[in-house]
C-alpha cells in the first residue's frame, strides 16, 4: 500500500449480483488512483464480479435467518469491522446497502463515515433512515428523488446525489459475445428485462402485459435475465398461454449478450434507486419502456426540462397517470407492488404497458429513434464523470 495515500474502505455485504455491488466494484477500481482502497465484504460466497487487482477484506460473517441470529450477526460484524478499520487506519468508509450501512455507522471510530441510500425501499424504514442520517457524515444517493425525499420527509440536508457510472464501451463489448442457449429466431420480436426474482422488479406485471402483446403480435418473445427461482413466472406464463414464448435463463455473468439480441427493453419495477440495468440496455442501443416507479427511471428517460415539469405537476413524487413519450424513452404508470399471480387478473397498468410495447413493436421508426436516443443518453453517465464527482466528495473528508 502507498503510505502517501489516504485509506478508503468500501463496505458491501457480498459481490454476487446486483446494481450497488457493481457500483462498489467500479468505485474501488476508479479510486485506486487516489487512495489505498479496501473492499470489505461480509461473505465471499458466489462472487460474480471481476475483482482482479482489488484488495478484498472478507470478514466471513454471512447472513443468517431468524431475528435472534440476525441481531447477533450485526454485533459480530460491527465488532469485526471496527477492528478492521482501526487496524488498517481507515480515513473514509463508504457503505452500499442497508445492512452495510448499519455496520458502517455502528462501527464508527475516528474515520469519516458515508452511507449510501440507493433505493426507495431503503427509505421505508424511518428509524433506520434516521439512524443513518444521525451517525453519517454524509448520505450519498444515486438519484435526485431520494435526495428530495430525505430533505422533505426527514429534514436531512447533508446529502447529495451522484449518478452511477456506466462504461458504455465495456457493455457493448460484452453484448457482442456469443451465447449458446438463446432459444429465439432472428425474425422474432424480443422484449428483454434484467432483474432478479424480487417483488420490487414486478416481473408478474411484465409477464401479464406480454401475454396481451402476444395476442396482437404472435412473434413476440420475452427474456428475463437474473438470479432466483422463476418457476412461478413460468407457471404464470403457461396459464396465460405464452409459456413457449418466454425464457428465464437465470443469473449470467454476461447478461448483456442476451439483451443485445433483443429489440425492446422493459423495466417493470415498482421500486428502484437508479436502475443500472436500464442504462446498460440503453448502452446497447435498445429502446426503453419503464414503469415510473418512485426513483430513477424518470431521471433517465426524461430531459431535464421534462423532469422539472413533472416535479412541478406532482411535487409529492407520485407516478405519472398516463404514458409519457420522454426524450430518451417511454414512461408508463407504476403498476404497484402487490404481487398477483392470478392469470385472470389483468390490471389497467399492465394493459397500458402492453399498449406501449405494441406501439414500439409496430413503429419501426419509433424503435430506431429511441434506440439512438438511448445510446446518446448512456454516454452521459461515463466513469470519468462519476470518478471526478465521487473523488470531489471524498476529498472533502480527507483527514490529515
Amino acid at each position: 500500500m502507498n503510505n502517501n495515500k489516504k485509506n478508503l474502505m468500501l463496505i458491501v455485504p457480498m459481490l454476487h449480483q446486483g446494481g450497488f455491488e457493481r457500483v462498489c466494484v467500479a468505485t474501488a477500481k476508479l479510486m485506486q488512483e487516489y487512495y489505498n482502497v479496501y473492499v470489505l465484504i461480509f461473505s465471499s460466497k458466489d462472487i460474480n464480479y471481476d475483482i482482479t487487482g482489488l484488495n478484498i477484506v472478507d470478514i466471513d460473517i454471512p447472513a443468517k435467518s431468524g431475528i435472534v441470529n440476525k441481531v447477533i450477526n450485526v454485533f459480530k460484524r460491527v465488532s469485526t469491522v471496527r477492528k478492521k478499520k482501526k487496524e488498517l487506519g481507515i480515513h473514509i468508509s463508504y457503505s452500499f446497502g442497508s445492512s452495510a450501512n448499519y455496520v458502517n455507522v455502528l462501527s464508527k471510530g475516528k474515520e469519516k463515515v458515508l452511507t449510501g441510500i440507493r433505493c426507495q425501499t431503503d427509505l421505508e424504514n424511518q428509524n433506520e433512515v434516521k439512524l443513518f442520517c444521525k451517525r453519517s457524515d454524509q448520505v450519498l444517493s444515486c438519484s435526485k428523488e431520494i435526495v428530495r425525499q430525505l430533505s422533505n420527509d426527514f429534514d436531512y440536508h447533508k446529502n447529495t446525489y451522484i449518478y452511477n457510472p456506466l462504461d458504455v464501451n465495456d457493455v457493448r463489448k460484452m453484448g457482442a459475445e456469443e451465447i449458446s442457449d438463446y432459444p429465439f429466431d432472428k425474425d422474432d420480436i424480443v422484449i428483454s428485462c434484467m432483474g432478479r426474482n424480487d417483488y420490487i422488479k414486478g416481473i408478474w406485471h411484465l409477464v401479464k402485459a406480454f401475454s396481451i402483446v402476444c395476442k396482437k403480435h404472435p412473434k413476440a418473445r420475452l427474456v428475463v435475465v437474473g438470479a432466483g427461482d422463476f418457476s412461478g413466472y413460468e407457471e404464470l406464463a403457461d396459464k396465460l398461454g405464452v409459456g413457449d414464448k418466454v425464457f428465464f435463463p437465470g443469473v449470467r455473468k454476461n447478461p448483456f449478450a442476451y439483451v443485445s439480441k433483443s429489440d425492446i427493453y422493459v423495466c417493470s419495477s415498482n421500486h428502484e434507486g437508479f436502475p443500472n440495468a436500464v442504462l446498460e440496455a440503453m448502452a446497447l442501443k435498445k429502446p426503453v419502456i419503464s414503469a415510473d416507479c418512485k426513483t430513477g427511471p424518470r431521471e433517465i428517460l426524461l430531459s431535464e426540462d421534462e423532469y422539472e415539469n413533472l416535479i412541478k405537476e406532482k411535487p409529492d413524487g407520485r407516478s405519472v397517470d398516463t404514458k409519457i413519450m420522454g426524450t430518451y424513452g417511454i414512461l408508463v404508470p407504476d403498476m404497484g407492488q402487490e404481487v398477483n399471480m392470478e392469470p385472470e387478473t389483468i390490471t389497467d397498468g399492465e394493459k397500458m404497458l402492453a399498449d406501449a410495447i405494441c406501439n414500439m413493436i409496430e413503429g419501426e421508426d419509433l424503435r430506431a429513434h429511441y434506440g439512438e436516443k438511448s445510446l446518446e443518453r448512456a454516454f452521459m453517465y461515463t466513469p470519468d464523470r462519476y470518478k471526478e464527482s465521487i473523488h470531489e466528495i471524498f476529498k472533502g473528508y480527507e483527514q490529515n
